[in-house]
This record gives C-alpha cells, structure tokens and sequence, in this order.
C-alpha cells in the first residue's frame, strides 16, 4: 500500500509499505480518509524532532479515517464509521490517563508522525481507545481537525486559560489553522475577538469568521492597536502560538491580571522577559501541548451543531505534499491544508 516517508531531512517519498495485518486485541484497523497538515508536520520535515526517530518515518500527526475491521474485545466501533484518531500514543493506564488528562500520560510513546510512524498511508492499525466516533453531520474533513486544530484550541481556552464569555482576546495568526478555529470557538462565547494576520487579503477572512478586529502585524506594532482598541487597559487573554516575534508584544497586551497560554513557537523557541512585568502586573502564563480526548469529542460535537466549522484552505494528493509544507512555511495559507489520501 502506499505511504508518504520522510527518509532523510526536507525528503519526502510515496512509498510502498505492506498493509497492516489483522487487528489483534483491543485493536482496530482504520482506512485513513484524510490527513491535516501542521506546523509539527514543518518542523519533522526539517528535522526538528525531540526524541530520537528512525527513518523513513511514514508523517502526519493529524487525520481521521474510516473502520475498516476491529479485533477482538472491541466494542463501540463498527465497520463504515468515520473516526478521529488521537495522535499521540498514550499508554492508557497512568493516572493521567484514567482521568482523561491524555496529553498529560507518564508513558508516552510518542507523537504519530513526529516520533512514530504517522498517518500518511492508507491503512494502519490502532487501539480502539485512542479512536474517537464522528457524530452524524461531520465528515472525514472535519473529523481530520479535531484532534490538532480543534482539540488542541479547545484545551488552550478553556482548560487552561478558562476563557469566560464577555471577555477580550488577542488571537494571534488568525489565518492559521488553530487561529481560525479559535476566533469561532471565542466568538461563539459571546467574547471580543482580536487577531492578527500577515497580509491584507486575509483581513477579511479572519472578519468573516468572527474577529471584531483584525491587525495585520506587517504594517501596526499589534501591541500597540491592542492598547489602543483597549483604552490602555488590555486584553483578558492572549492566544499564543508565534513565539519570540511575539512574545513581549503579547505580554504587553495583557491587561492587569491578564492570562496568556501558547501551544507553539514556529518564529523561534527562546526569548527573553521582564520579570518585573510578570509579578507586578499579575500575569498568568500557560503552557499547552495537545489535548484530551474529551477535546476532541467536544469540538466534533460544535461542528456537527453548526456552532463552528473547519477552515479548508486547499485539498492536496501525495504528489502535492512537498508543495504544501513548502507553502505551510511561507505562511501563504488560510486555514488548514488537507492530505486526501485515495
């Protein structure tokens, strides 16, 4: 069956790899419908992995597929049902995990697609629990989102920073995948929405999904709009996934008391910060890495209400994914980039 392997830094092939054989115990194996693409998905490509892997390394971290067979003592799945598959390879038996605080498992194995073989192939086998049902109303696309651009906003909000309705939000890079998810998921709250972008011609995208206010941070310093839109006062909370460009931008933005959370640090992973500033205005700072399953559950269940909906960007084959992550680089998308795998 074909797959897409990364076999050295920046090189990808479709390659062919033997088919899963029969799902054993607990285990189920899936027709990979469709693959979204991330920034982790950039970062294995250059070869910014934080554990050591073994190449060719099949890539995708995020996707949804379809049951194919189950194995023996699994309950709850049937052939034909679309799926969202939890990326990262828990052991399900940690503390942490018994209490559904997935991304916090003492066992981890990895991250598909980063550490372990990822989902870029068209069959693959895996344990019924890490599998999430598509509700009636979301498709393969959607159900692709949940586990990375929903799922991952979902606990950036309101595990972490706890988002209020009413409140005030900075968004950075509104055009990114998690960025546009969470202008819906803000805005369904009842909250002011702000947000960032790189261009003009994504301003009124970013409008359309709900953003009261949108910065393009080319042209205005966005911590200084921020203030203005504020009358000096700042923002209850500050989404962050940019890194150092944005980091003491971002805390000046915060109002007294304010909460910041980042998931991501695609413009650099160190920086500096004014100690002084965090204690005396009462800043909060959370770090987020993935989600819980229950995450993703919740997301799929807003998208199947109409509450929010994937931003689709382009559809592309294996022959395109080379072209994609290039693009993903440029920052030239809005939304996600999606690998259909046929």
């Amino acid at each position: 069956m074909r797959a897409l392997q990364l076999v050295a830094d920046r090189q990808l092939e479709i390659t062919d790899i033997p088919p899963p054989p029969p799902p054993r115990m607990g285990e189920v194996t899936l027709r990979i419908a469709a693959v979204a693409l991330n920034h982790i998905d950039v970062w294995g490509w250059r070869g910014m992995a934080f554990a050591k892997r073994k190449m060719p390394l099949v890539v995708g971290a995020e996707a949804s597929g379809i049951v194919d067979a189950v194995g023996p003592g699994v309950a709850g799945l049937l052939p034909g049902q679309i799926v969202s598959i939890y990326g990262a390879r828990t052991c399900g038996l940690c503390r942490p995990c018994r209490v559904g605080r997935d991304n916090l498992c003492e066992h981890v194995d990895g991250v598909h697609g980063f550490h372990l073989d990822g989902f870029a192939q068209e069959k693959v086998n895996l344990p019924a629990r890490l599998l999430i049902p598509a509700p009636p109303g979301v498709d393969e696309i959607a159900a692709a989102v949940a586990p990375v651009t929903f799922g991952t906003v979902e606990h950036m909000l309101f595990d972490n920073a706890k988002l209020e309705p009413g409140e005030s939000i900075l968004i950075h890079a509104g055009g990114s995948g998690i960025g546009s998810a969470a202008i819906q998921l803000a805005k369904r709250m009842g909250c002011t929405v702000i947000t960032t972008v790189g261009s003009d011609d994504k301003i009124e995208s970013a409008r359309s999904l709900g953003a009261d206010h949108v910065i393009n941070y080319r042209k205005d310093r966005f911590e200084g709009v921020v203030r203005k839109l504020s009358r000096k006062r700042g923002v209850d909370v500050v989404f962050e996934h940019v890194g150092a460009d944005t980091w003491a931008g971002s805390l000046l933005s915060l109002k007294r008391g304010g909460r910041l959370v980042t998931c991501g640090s695609t413009s650099g992973v160190s920086t500096n910060m004014n100690l002084m500033q965090l204690f005396q205005q009462q800043l909060k700072i959370f770090g987020s890495f993935g989600c819980r399953m229950e995450n993703m559950a919740n997301a799929m269940q807003k998208m199947a209400a109409g509450q929010v909906a994937p931003v689709i960007d382009t559809v592309v084959g294996f022959e395109d994914i080379g072209t994609a992550l290039k693009r993903m680089e440029s920052r030239d998308v809005f939304g996600k980039i999606i690998l259909r795998i046929e």
